[in-house]
């Protein structure tokens, strides 16, 4: 039945534009953008049944939809990107930094200019570098810097007072500040050197350092010798500055390295930044992603959030196209023009190369960032208690569940049923409580959850005195009918003290038994990401238990045929991959593997034809 708040699909405009979803309580679900509005939102309202999980349920939640048409497909990716940042939406992704990173910042916008470290970067003029991996990185590098281009360092109390008293302050004795707060430089002077040294961080030419040492050698014939150690300590620092960064690509070559990884819930992006064929800095971000967003659209969207605040190179590499690469390419080339710099932005996905190769090496980055988020996740004492305390409070427990247990139903087409029980306590999986169980016949996945359950519980009522904690949760993967049939089980075991509720992996909800409406945990609660980290290792054992027993099965089967040891057994399952795929191989295929000829090949057909008739 269509919900009343849909519009007419002939009231919706094809032009391109933005549209918002609303809650009752007006407040914005989500903000996306459509190159053809009436195409776009037409594929919310059809059949919910259709919809990827998690877009079905903010559909379920809004109340209303509207839409600001705009000029062309590159105004809208402006407009939802400023839509996003300024009401950030429950719905949309939401870009992290996975640390403070320390970036080396030069206060342009000042009338006397300071370098200094900053972790947070605002657009007031100044201009910053990075970001580093450390911040004494940072203060390192601009030690080093200060004896080139001794720009202002100090903060503007330090500056004030010296200018006041007209004294400089030790970095000025040291010559490591031009001292601009007692003269001994003017304002367009110290401005001068702070130039010099955006110019420098920018592209850390070699070209500098040479320069020096020609200086040096000039100072020296002229027998100042005093220069020529001046000259020779401040290519010694850039030189040491520049070694730094590993030479990986052409000197000179700018260009972004962007890399991926992504699991059902979350995402990571990593960033090399190659600046003269050296890594100057690289950085990452973590997502938790609400809708179900395909990767191209998670990668246009880091990529807008990449060059929010920096103007990007001309050349960036991605490991696949982004959604509208043409556009996206114009948007930044527009923020290149927009800081006077020259050159239209390409997006490319290099295939071959030293390129290629550092592209590997960032989307590893990105991979091992992705894992250290999930890891730091499920191991945080703090989330994990908030978590079953949400349980408690949302479900109507007497009390967290200390220990709960998960139960999973896997079978091939009704056949080789099987299902699997895992254990958490304290938030975190106890591995030596699992267990798998075989099921002989069901004719559904409630029945056998039915038989599941009541297996469990009886062994449950002998285990009970000597566990750390009580079970006191029962989570089944599924949704009403899986509930009932595992509420049923418990009312005939007699147990008492322990609950029962599933989840329905469809919409991420949470099914009490005999309800008529789902629980709804909030998309970022610690408390949903516990029950699906559960439900998704209940599966897993679930599914290699179902794997084991099958291979066992087939080399049964197999090692009973003359002829057919146990080596070439193996072989075939090796071959395959997998005892479904030695199952549904020809007769050709099957003498593709060394060691089996047309003879043996039939034979080891007409075996399995009899196994699967006697099943």
């Amino acid at each position: 039945m269509t919900a009343n708040w849909h519009p007419e699909p002939r009231s919706i405009p094809t032009d391109p534009g933005v549209y918002r979803f609303y809650d009752e309580n007006n407040r914005i679900l989500y903000v996306g953008k459509a190159k053809v509005l009436r195409n776009r939102l037409s594929t919310y309202f059809h059949d919910p049944a259709g919809l990827m999980e998690r877009t079905a349920r903010m559909v379920k939640t809004a109340r209303r939809v509207d839409w600001t048409v705009v000029g062309s497909e590159l105004e809208a990716l402006h407009l939802e990107f400023t839509w996003i940042k300024e009401f950030r939406p429950p719905f949309n992704i939401q870009f992290r930094d996975d640390k403070g990173y320390p970036y080396l910042a030069i206060s342009m916008g000042e009338e006397y200019p300071r370098a200094f470290l900053a972790r947070t970067r605002v657009k007031d003029g100044t201009n910053y570098f990075g970001p580093f991996t450390k911040s004494w990185a940072v203060r390192e590098t601009l030690d080093l810097l200060l004896s080139v281009y001794p720009v202002r360092s100090c903060e503007k109390s330090t500056f004030t007072k010296a200018r006041r008293d007209d004294r400089p302050c030790l970095l000025g004795d040291i010559g490591k500040c031009a001292a601009p707060c007692v003269g001994r430089v003017t304002a367009d002077e110290h401005r001068e050197l702070a130039r010099n040294l955006v110019g420098y961080m920018t592209r850390q030419d070699s070209a500098v350092i040479d320069d020096l040492g020609r200086q040096m050698n000039d100072a020296s014939k002229r027998h100042d010798y005093e220069s020529a150690a001046r000259f020779r300590d401040q290519q010694s620092a850039l030189r040491s500055i520049a070694e730094r960064s590993a030479v990986v690509l052409r000197e000179e070559l700018d260009v972004d390295i962007i890399g991926f990884a992504s699991s059902d819930l979350s995402a990571a992006i990593a960033i090399f930044h190659v600046r003269g064929g050296r890594v100057r800095g690289t950085r990452s971000w973590t997502v938790d992603t609400e809708l179900e967003m395909d990767p191209a659209t998670i990668l246009e969207q880091a990529i807008e959030n990449v060059y929010e605040l920096d103007p990007p190179p001309a050349l960036i590499d991605v490991p696949f196209e982004p959604q509208s690469s043409d556009v996206l390419s114009e948007s930044l080339t527009l923020r290149r023009v927009n800081a006077k710099l020259r050159g239209k932005v390409r997006i490319a996905v290099p295939q071959r190369g030293d390129r290629a190769t550092l592209l590997t090496s960032v989307t590893k980055n990105a991979m091992l960032a992705l894992g250290e988020h999930e890891l730091h996740r499920a191991h945080d004492f703090v989330a994990r208690s908030r978590a079953l305390e949400d349980l408690r409070d949302n479900l109507g427990l007497p009390e967290a569940p200390l220990r709960f247990e998960c139960c999973d139903i896997s079978h091939l087409g009704g056949t080789d049923i099987v299902g699997s029980l895992v254990v958490f306590e304290d938030g975190l999986p106890v591995k030596d409580d699992y267990r798998h169980y075989g099921i002989a016949t069901a004719r559904d996945d409630t029945e056998a959850m039915y038989q599941l359950i009541s297996r469990r519980l009886v062994r449950l009522a002998e285990e009970r005195p000597t566990m750390r904690y009580p079970t006191t949760l029962i989570l089944v993967d599924g949704g009403l009918p899986q509930v009932n049939a595992a509420a049923r089980a418990l009312r005939e075991s007699g147990l008492e003290g322990v609950a029962v509720v599933g989840l329905a992996k469809r919409l991420e909800e949470l099914w009490l038994p005999n309800t008529e409406y789902p629980v709804i945990l909030p998309r970022d609660s610690d408390a949903l990401y516990l029950v699906q980290r559960a439900r998704d290792e209940a599966h897993r054992f679930a599914l290699r238990y179902q794997k084991s027993k099958r291979t066992k099965v087939l080399t049964s089967t197999l090692s009973e045929l003359d002829g057919l040891g146990p080596k070439r057994v193996q072989a075939l399952i090796a071959h395959f991959g997998s005892p479904t795929a030695v199952r549904a191989a020809t007769k050709s295929e099957l003498t593709q593997v060394p060691g089996i000829g047309d003879d043996t090949a039939q034979r080891i057909l007409a075996s399995l034809n009899a196994a699967e008739t006697r099943g």
